[in-house]
């Protein structure tokens, strides 16, 4: 579906969680299992996003992780031990195992060996970097987390570093959640593997090792106020592991999405824009204002949204109250008292809503007061 020669491109934490906010978009689903590059596809449609990172923004953001990870991520793991452990013993002498490995699928199975190490050990371990996988809608997704910790008791944490600051203790309320997101889909992720640890037939030959789990408050760590020095928070995810868990459960698996679609279509960058619109436009899409800040195809979906007077592009909480009315020529008409049966409750209110409308403008036509528009 890619086209020939085209490379994938890999699905990272921060696409799933977008595709996991919007579960009903079959269009995201079947772009991202296929590994199209949606930015290239957004171009050659002639509808760019700046969706993304900025290249200063990448350059901080790296120079600011090198720096939290220096000496054997001392720095990190202190934070860890103050923010998420206190109780357990100083992290003084922690492993940090290598985790190099050939290609996505050797990198997770030296992740997942590196972390029952790591557990039987019984020590502080950095784990810099992992390979993760988590199956989504029948589609294998490979995950690199900033890091992992494994905490002397035998759990697990996730750590996210940002490049945002923290001022005076907190940062950005949407960019936290945002982080938090992300760092859910690493929770599920790194849940299978200790799933999977757990019930090994030769773990339990160890009966005084530690159990693996892995724990539901996260390390975040960013720049502390305008300086360069990094500051820890631990951030509960467990409200967005629950949410992102149950939307990847609903989300249609992608063999099914495909089966529905004409033979042969195919969304490679280098097709003509007429082309590649057709086969964009043949895949059912579930367009939402948020798409903006979290689709590099939001801005061509939000144009055909618009085109076709659909009110999604109003909000998914305005759709939901409209009921059955999908078209703002439906709304328009229902509230005129032009179609709609009068037992619905979304077309009572927009009647009434119209009702209160006029009888406003008709008070304010009889004190010569000009309405506002």
């Amino acid at each position: 579906m890619r086209g020939p020669d085209v490379p994938a491109k890999a699905l990272d934490a921060r696409a799933l969680a977008a595709l996991a906010a919007n579960p009903g978009c079959a269009r995201r689903a079947i772009l991202d299992g296929a590994g199209v590059d949606k930015a290239r596809l957004a171009s050659a449609l002639g509808a760019p996003s700046a969706f993304g990172q900025s290249q200063f923004a990448l350059t901080r953001g790296n120079a600011f992780e090198a720096k939290v990870k220096a000496d054997g991520g001392a720095e990190l793991l202190r934070l860890a031990h103050t923010r998420l452990d206190p109780g357990a013993a100083a992290p003084e002498g922690a492993a940090v195992p290598d985790l190099t490995a050939h290609g996505p699928e050797g990198r997770t199975a030296r992740t997942a060996l590196a972390l029952r190490e790591a557990t039987r050990a019984g020590g502080w371990t950095l784990l810099d970097h992992p390979m993760l996988a988590l199956d989504v809608a029948g589609s294998l997704a490979f995950l690199e987390p900033d890091a992992v910790v494994v905490h002397p008791d035998g759990s697990w944490s996730v750590v996210e570093i940002k490049s945002f600051p923290l001022l005076d203790g907190s940062a950005d309320p949407a960019k936290v959640g945002a982080a938090a997101r992300q760092a859910a889909v690493y929770v599920l992720a790194l849940e299978e593997v200790a799933a999977r640890l757990g019930a090994e037939p030769e773990g339990r030959a160890h009966e005084h090792a530690p159990v693996p789990f892995v724990r539901h408050r996260i390390l975040l760590v960013c720049p502390k106020d305008f300086s360069n020095l990094p500051a820890g928070s631990a951030v509960d995810v467990r409200k967005q592991r629950a949410v992102t868990a149950r939307q990847l459960a609903r989300l249609t698996r992608i063999e099914e999405i495909a089966e529905a679609l004409p033979e042969g279509l195919c969304f490679a960058p280098d097709r003509g824009a007429e082309e590649l619109t057709a086969a964009v436009e043949a895949v059912p899409a579930a367009y939402a204002p948020e798409c903006l800040s979290a689709c590099e195809l939001a801005f061509h979906c939000r144009d055909r949204s618009r085109a076709q007077g659909a009110v999604t592009r109003l909000g998914r909480p305005l759709r939901a109250e409209l009921g059955g009315l999908t078209t703002v020529e439906d709304v328009l008409a229902a509230a005129r008292g032009e179609t709609g049966e009068p037992d619905d409750p979304a077309v009572a209110a927009l009647r009434r809503a119209a009702a209160l409308r006029a009888e406003a403008l008709a008070d304010a036509a009889r004190r010569e007061v000009v309405p506002c528009p």
